[in-house]
């Protein structure tokens, strides 16, 4: 069964583009992918519409580039919503899609797929048998990664609720897969808020990727620094996805900025590709 099963095809210029290119070719049939690479499937191609497990489709008269088109209400629409900012599922070469708010896009995708740059950044925090804290749940990839590890639990916050529905369309993100007895807790709700309320060394690994310092400053402040360094036990693991910035034109040095300021809360850190890993001080 394919992944997309429940909820109809998901379509991108590129496949849209194949599906055109087999019907004026003259095939009747084309083997191609409706879940964003998840898996391959066979569509049936006719000259005014193709079909997909019984069900009829319209090819578009304008298919964007950058856009993801999901079926809803007998036609294709966009995955993207507007209530206090423009956020959008926009796909990648890799299969695994970004997101942009506001056209700012939140995952790195230029070299590799998001879903694999996610994998190498929690294989630093080494999640599994372990109890993980996601600070900024986005597309939930960093948690998928960490279930894939095998962690014990993954306790995932995310402020936004048009991303959490970003992620109920998305067939990369783990939400879909899961069963009832999951160790991923999905929490819609401002970590920032929330982490006074949780136990101290409660987790033994944090996963932290907030939006950009000029979005979420709160999520970079020394303040939410020190109750990180609260709910982790000693010697735990966390890595600060914090981009690479060009100081020359942002007037600013993230990355360091975000090591001193983890210093100061308790952690020894290091400079690691585009983040800052660090482990709590203390035996």
């Amino acid at each position: 069964m394919d992944s997309n099963d429940t909820l109809g095809p998901l379509l991108t210029c590129e496949v849209h583009a194949a599906l055109i290119a087999a019907r004026d070719a003259g095939d009747r049939q084309v083997h191609c992918s409706v879940d964003l690479q998840r898996s391959s499937t066979v569509v049936e191609l006719q000259p005014q519409h193709w079909q997909w497990h019984g069900t009829s489709y319209p090819y578009l008269p304008d298919c964007r580039q950058r856009t993801i088109y999901y079926w809803h209400l007998d036609r294709f629409q966009p995955v993207s919503r507007f209530t206090r900012s423009l956020i959008k599922l926009v796909p990648t070469p890799w299969g695994a899609p970004t997101f942009e708010i506001d056209g700012i896009k939140m995952l790195p995708s230029a070299q590799l797929s998001p879903y694999e740059d996610a994998r190498n950044k929690m294989a630093l925090i080494d999640p599994g048998g372990k109890r993980v804290l996601d600070t900024c749940g986005g597309l939930g990839y960093f948690a998928d990664c960490c279930l894939h590890r095998a962690a014990a639990q993954v306790t995932s916050y995310e402020i936004n609720p048009d991303v959490i529905w970003l992620r109920s369309l998305n067939p990369w993100s783990p939400d879909r897969r899961l069963t009832a007895d999951s160790p991923l807790t999905l929490i819609n709700a401002d970590v920032t808020e929330q982490i006074a309320a949780l136990p101290d060394g409660s987790y033994d690994a944090i996963a932290h990727d907030p939006p950009r310092f000029g979005i979420a400053g709160e999520l970079y402040s020394q303040q939410f620094y020190q109750q990180l360094a609260r709910v982790i036990r000693r010697r735990g693991r966390l890595f600060h996805y914090t981009g690479t910035p060009n100081k020359l034109t942002s007037g600013r040095d993230v990355p360091n900025e975000v090591a001193t300021r983890l210093r100061r809360a308790g952690f020894e850190v290091e400079l690691t590709g585009d983040g800052v890993l660090g482990r709590k001080s203390g035996r």
